[in-house]
């Protein structure tokens, strides 16, 4: 059953191949996830910890010498771009952990959860708090209410928020700064905390778990505390704070964009329409220019979502694997013109003034657009 569907254009013949204008994205797909997989050339499986910590090593390296550099210059003509640089690589940190949250670091369970500490916790992240709810999105990805990141709110929770609610969530730039506050409350319609091992994120066995990660946040609040005691506070924002807003806007641009914003409407699903292939597929690959392998990759997407197994540094060559069996289910992504992801703005901010809200009613529901003057 749909809701609200997008009118479909005429197909000419029954045989005639179609354009990816005429395809039904929200069409139950001809092949099975175990089609994909079996498709994945084996060695892509593989994760090799030591290329991971280099990863990682490489990118604390690279965040300490942009310190270390902007510090010494201390010039307010260098700040802005060391603030750039700086909160983008804080951003490749954040997927650092967010692949230990995956378990496509390593084997190792240990390994991951110290690199996870350590990546996350110096932006201040919650690892295992994110890496639970992260887990809960991918589980669910596609699903109007079950999802967990960046998920449809319906017509009816729409109509409750209050404007300073709908700014926060659908005018831009404000949404780009989302993340701390969804990581406190999480977001409309859905209550608790990541800090919370009460919320109902978590299973009374990840209690310990979530406490851990909540010891390790408040544990480099009180290391920044102390230093912007020592070296003053304006050193500290400088240094510190205005790299982890650009962070934030990096993290909250790249996911809200992989859910989101492409020509044809997104398909969200639920009720016995929902399958986890099918939630998979209303992800989307995008292409971030000079900054791809900056960040690990992390807009090779699609494949990424239905494996999250599989290591970043492999995830190109799945993407390859899988293409030929997705068809027209494949989104292309719009390629970078140049070094910097410039062509990504617009979709960006057309799905936010566009894509407020799904029907209540009907398995198979797209965004609509509010008459609201936001």
């Amino acid at each position: 059953m749909t809701a609200d569907s997008p009118t479909m254009a005429s197909q000419g013949q029954a045989d005639a191949p179609l354009k990816p204008k005429d395809f039904d994205y929200s069409a139950p797909p001809p092949f099975t996830l175990s089609d994909l997989r079996n498709a994945i050339p084996k060695h892509c499986w593989v994760k090799n910890p030591l290329r991971s910590l280099s990863y990682f090593v490489r990118d604390f390296l690279i965040v300490f010498t942009l310190g270390a550099v902007a510090l010494y210059f201390d010039s307010w003509t260098l700040w802005p771009l060391y603030w750039f640089a700086q909160g983008t690589m804080f951003w490749a940190l954040f997927v650092v952990g967010h692949d230990c949250g995956h378990g496509s670091f390593s084997d190792s369970r240990s390994l991951n959860d110290f690199v996870g500490h350590l990546s996350h916790a110096f932006i201040l992240v919650p690892y295992h708090g994110w890496r639970i709810s992260h887990r809960t999105h991918h589980a669910n990805h596609g699903h109007v209410e079950n999802d967990e990141s960046w998920y449809p709110i319906t017509k009816e929770v729409y109509e409750q928020m209050d404007l300073g609610s709908k700014l926060a969530r659908f005018k831009f730039p404000f949404p780009l700064v989302a993340f701390p506050f969804y990581l406190w409350l999480r977001t409309p319609g859905k209550k608790g905390s990541h800090f919370d091992p009460k919320c109902d994120l978590f299973t009374e066995s990840e209690y310990n778990d979530v406490v851990t990660s909540a010891t390790w946040w408040w544990a480099m609040v009180a290391l920044l505390a102390a230093f912007s005691v020592a070296f003053g506070p304006l050193v500290m924002f400088k240094l510190y704070f205005m790299p982890y807003w650009i962070n934030v806007m990096w993290l909250d641009l790249v996911t809200y964009l992989h859910h989101h914003g492409y020509d044809k409407k997104v398909p969200w699903y639920r009720g016995k329409e929902w399958s986890y292939l099918r939630g998979g597929l209303s992800t989307i690959d995008r292409d971030y220019g000079v900054f791809n392998k900056i960040h690990h990759d992390i807009g090779t997407h699609v494949v990424h979502h239905l494996f999250p197994q599989i290591p970043h540094y492999n995830l190109t060559e799945a993407t390859a694997a899988i293409k030929p069996i997705l068809g027209n289910y494949y989104r292309e992504p719009e390629p970078c013109k140049g070094p910097f992801p410039f062509h990504l703005l617009d979709p960006l901010v057309k799905s936010f003034s566009e894509d407020h809200f799904v029907s209540s009613e009907g398995d198979i529901v797209f965004y609509q657009k509010s008459h609201d003057e936001l």
